[in-house]
Formats: structure tokens, C-alpha cells, sequence
């Protein structure tokens, strides 16, 4: 590869006349990026101290971001995309942990740092929509460097990429130039970006799915970046419009919002072609492509380490692809043996869940993990026996193909038999009224655990609207212990900045949330009823019965 670092391929856009970003008020070259840039990375090494040289940047997706990304890249800092959602406490532990020297946000994000201890001084803080930071900028303009700083290598740490905490307390995980540069490249090819297309961008760039899978492949290919502030669904057909977008990057409630908004008979009037995400069910994939002729493509990677995975264009259905060398396979994470292949019946359900599923490692991959950010203990879990542990679960048929089978908390044990969490939620999101689902275990107040599912529903629309037992008993491939023994129903569901749910967090919450609660009670099909206070107060008095109240949720 040519270009090993994220500064050289920024640099080579240098008199590239392409455009390379387009807002609803205009359009910059690539020219001119690389400028903007330039201008940002002679500032930011001004204002370098000791220690490490580490940016955050509190912004929305907004021209700045990646001005800034291309200025840290070129001065060899690393970005810290700092979560907009996060709050109080948790935010501030959160730039406290990654060590910022410098932070870039706005007015709106010096509201949300108030009066936070964040371990960086005010006089620290550039404020993009203060006229003193035009100022200062001005001051650079044209004195940018034709080359990067004299120590950005490929293993110089471009980006600390806070994970979603979807299912604990999130971490920095270090991603340097030299992996983000190959991943533009290999993401370039695996997703067909060429320099002739739009890339739109509704996922926030304080997340590995904006940068990797299209802020580092459009600049590898120089293609045309789009931005939006923020993820709307109504309006992502208008940008998509207005842009003429060809490709773009999701997560799967993403896409159920979209396809929750009302059909037109213009909905494919649309130069969309393809898409890259992950966590959208092959039904939904299905609906997207018929109404806006647009292919989503699911793949499988993680903000700590990516590539395992290449996709097969002729492989079955929800399969993920094939391993991408020979250490990728899924293992019995207590023995570390190989599982056997799934055997699946006509529904693709596996039939030996017990022996087929474990968790994706990667035996050769150790060396590849970049670690995270100050943290030997989520290191040492990622890393053990010189294996790369994912923490994601998965299978593999008899052909070889491997598919997703959710993370490593996303098994229940009903009545001694382990139910996928992520078929249940596939099943709840066929159903045409729900827009989210999130599926995962409660204690059982006798033993094991039950089935809950969080959905999250339109507003204007009821909970017996939905017909969820006469629905649920169509479904032939839900088996007889997926069903849901309590749903908890909302008109807008917790999630990260990202927009994947909280499930963690949801799970916490169990069936003690200040949202309506439905369960089902009784033998046969699922019946469900509206969960009470006292229904709650027997159940807990029902735990403490049985010996079982530390298990409450």
C-alpha cells in the first residue's frame, strides 16, 4: 500500500480539485480539506504540552470534525470523539480517563462540560463558534505543512474511540494511522467506493462505524463526503436527495426508523446503490432494498479490531462470510476447542446450540489488538492465552460460513436451555408496528432466567395495537422458549450516541422501569397483561420467597 499513514493520504488530496465535502451551505475540495487541515495542525502543535498529545472533540457532524481529524493526522495527535449523549459523571470520567490536552467543541458542548471536572483548564478549550477561534485560525491560514510532523509513523495512535458501553462501562480503544489507513484501503474495495461516489454520513464521527467504514475508505478513494449533523430519519430521503448520495454507513435501529416513516410511491426516486452496517435483520434488509432500491450490506468488526471477516456476495442469507485467515474460528471459551459446525433447520435456527455456539477469537490476532487506552484489565480480557477474544458470539455452518449470535451476554437460560437473545429480537422486528426491540435475560424467580423485550413503538400507536401474542404465534421459527415472558413498552427507547439500545442498561432496569410493563402469566401461548405495582411487589416478594432476592432485577 503506498500510503501507510492517514497523513499521507490526506496529503496526496493536495490540489485535488474533487469534491470532497459538501454541507447544505458548501462545498470544500479535497484541496481545500487538506488546507483547512493544515491550518489546524500548525495551531494544534502550537498549543502542544507535555504528555500525551491527545485532542478531544465534543462536536456534531459538522465540517470542524474533519477539519480536525485531518489537522491531528497531520500534527500526529489522536483524536478523542467525546459522546454528546454522555452526562454528568459519566462524560467527565470519560475525557478524565482519555487524557485530552486540548478539547474542540462548541457552545452547546461548553454547556454540557459545565462545571464537569474533566482534568483540562478552560483556557484549553478551542470554541469553534466563538469569533476568537476564527481568529486564531486565521493566524495559520496558508502555513500549513507539506508534509507531516517528522514523528508520525504508521504506529502513531490516530484515534481513542470511547466503545458504546451498550454492555458496561465503555473504554478508549487505540486505533493508530498505519491500521486506520489500511482499513480505508481494504473497506474501500470490501464496500465498492470509488472516487465517483457520495458518501453519507448520518452516523456520528465519534464512532468506528462513520470513520472506518466511510470517513477513512472516501478518503482513501476520494470520494465525496456528505454530512449531516445528526442522524434524522425524516430526514434522511431529503439529504439523501439533495446530496445525491450513493452510499452510506447504519445501525440497525437507524434503518427501523427509516422504514417506521410512511411509504410514498417516490421512496426509490433516490441514487442510492449500497450500504455498510450492522444489526439490520435480513427482513428489514429485504424492505429497504424494495423501497429504496438500496442494498444494505451487513458486516461484522468492532472499534478494537476489524477484517476478520470477508464477505461471500453469493453466501446465505444473514451469514457474515467466511473467515479471513486461518486463526478466525469459534471456540468453547471455558475448553478453547473448536466448536462443531451448526446444524440449521428451514428456518436457518440452529438446532445444537449448545455444541455450535461460542465465542469469535482470533488465534493469530493478538498482535494486531492495539489495547486500549490506560486499561490492563480490559486488555488482559481481550487478550488471553495469545488469543484475540472478541467477546461476540457466533457459528458456523457446514459450509463454513460464519454468522453473528450476538454478544457474549446475549444468551438465556430458560428452564436449562440457552435461547439466542438476538432471533428473539429479529422475530419482535418483523413485526410492522415496532420499531426497536431489545431482547435479554431477567431473573427467573425460581431458577435460571426469563425472556424480556424492550419495543419500542410510534407514537399514537398502543400496546394491543401491536397483536404481539397472535404475531408471535405466526412466527415459525421462534421456538417455544424465545417467546417473551415480559414486554416493556416505549415510545423512545434509552440508546448511545450511536443509536444502538442500551440494552445493558435496559437490562438493569428489568421489569422496574417507569415504562408500561407487560407480562405474561399462565401456561399456553403468550397472553399478555398490563404489570402493576402490586404485580411487582408479589413478584419481588415471590424472589424473596425463594431465597433468590439478590437476584432481583
Amino acid at each position: 500500500m503506498p500510503h501507510q499513514t492517514i497523513a499521507d493520504l490526506l496529503l496526496a488530496r493536495a490540489g485535488d480539485d474533487h469534491p470532497g465535502l459538501l454541507t447544505r451551505e458548501r462545498t470544500w475540495t479535497w484541496d481545500e480539506v487538506v488546507a483547512e487541515s493544515a491550518a489546524r495542525a500548525v495551531l494544534a502543535a502550537e498549543l502542544r504540552t507535555e504528555g500525551p498529545f491527545h485532542i478531544g472533540v465534543l462536536l456534531d457532524n459538522v465540517p470542524e470534525y474533519v477539519f480536525w481529524l485531518g489537522g491531528a493526522a497531520l500534527a500526529g495527535a489522536a483524536v478523542v470523539g467525546i459522546n454528546p449523549t454522555r452526562r454528568g459523571a459519566e462524560l467527565a470520567r470519560e475525557v478524565r480517563h482519555t487524557e485530552c490536552q486540548l478539547i474542540v467543541t462548541d457552545r452547546a458542548g461548553l454547556d454540557l462540560l459545565d462545571g464537569l471536572d474533566v482534568g483540562v483548564k478552560r483556557d484549553r478549550f478551542l470554541v469553534v463558534d466563538d469569533p476568537g477561534y476564527a481568529t486564531a485560525l486565521a493566524a495559520h491560514a496558508g502555513r500549513g505543512p507539506a508534509h507531516a510532523a517528522p514523528d508520525v509513523t504508521a504506529a502513531t495512535t490516530m484515534l481513542l474511540l470511547l466503545t458504546s458501553g451498550t454492555t458496561g462501562t465503555s473504554k478508549a480503544a487505540i486505533c493508530s494511522q498505519g491500521r486506520l489507513a489500511a482499513l480505508g484501503a481494504a473497506n474501500s474495495a470490501k464496500y465498492d467506493i470509488t472516487r465517483a461516489d457520495t458518501c453519507y454520513c448520518p452516523m456520528p464521527l465519534f464512532h468506528g462505524n462513520a470513520l472506518m467504514a466511510l470517513w477513512a475508505p472516501a478518503l482513501h478513494a476520494g470520494a465525496t463526503i456528505a454530512l449531516t449533523r445528526k442522524f434524522s430519519a425524516s430526514g434522511f430521503l431529503p439529504d439523501v436527495r439533495h446530496y445525491g448520495a450513493t452510499y452510506f454507513t447504519y445501525v440497525g435501529k437507524a434503518i427501523g426508523y427509516v422504514l417506521a416513516l410512511p411509504e410514498t410511491p417516490d421512496d426509490a426516486d433516490n441514487r442510492l446503490t449500497h450500504a455498510f452496517g450492522t444489526e439490520a435483520s435480513p427482513e428489514d434488509a429485504d424492505r429497504f432494498l424494495t423501497r429504496f432500491g438500496c442494498r444494505l450490506v451487513e458486516g461484522y468488526g468492532s472499534s478494537e479490531g476489524a477484517g476478520m471477516l470477508k464477505r461471500v456476495a453469493d453466501g446465505p442469507v444473514g451469514a457474515l462470510g467466511r473467515p479471513a485467515r486461518d486463526g478466525v474460528r469459534i471456540v468453547d471459551p471455558t475448553t478453547r476447542r473448536t466448536c462443531p459446525p451448526a446444524l440449521l433447520d428451514t428456518y436457518g435456527r440452529v438446532r445444537n446450540p449448545e455444541e455450535a455456539i461460542g465465542e469469535i477469537v482470533d488465534t493469530e490476532g493478538a498482535a494486531r489488538f492495539e489495547g486500549y487506552w490506560n486499561n490492563a484489565a480490559a486488555n488482559a480480557e481481550r487478550v488471553r492465552h495469545g488469543w484475540y477474544w472478541t467477546g461476540d458470539l457466533g457459528y458456523v455452518d457446514e459450509a463454513g460460513y460464519f454468522y453473528f449470535a450476538g454478544r457474549s451476554g446475549d444468551w438465556i437460560r430458560v428452564d436449562g436451555e440457552n435461547i439466542s437473545a438476538l432471533l428473539t429480537e429479529r422475530v419482535l422486528r418483523r413485526h410492522p408496528g415496532v420499531v426497536a426491540a431489545g431482547v435479554f435475560g431477567v431473573p427467573d424467580p425460581r431458577s435460571g432466567d426469563q425472556v424480556m423485550a424492550a419495543v419500542e413503538i410510534p407514537d399514537g400507536t398502543r400496546f394491543e395495537d401491536l397483536d404481539l401474542p397472535g404475531f408471535l404465534a405466526r412466527q415459525e421459527d421462534l421456538g417455544t422458549k424465545g417467546a417473551p415472558r415480559y414486554v416493556r413498552v416505549s415510545h423512545g427507547l434509552p440508546t448511545t450516541g450511536s443509536n444502538k439500545l442500551r440494552k445493558k442498561e435496559m437490562q438493569l432496569d428489568g421489569w422496574r422501569t417507569d415504562d408500561p410493563v407487560y407480562r405474561w402469566t399462565g401456561r399456553g401461548g403468550p397472553a399478555y397483561g398490563p404489570m402493576t405495582d402490586d404485580d411487582k411487589t408479589a413478584l419481588r416478594d415471590e424472589f424473596l420467597a425463594n431465597g433468590r432476592g439478590r437476584f432481583l432485577p
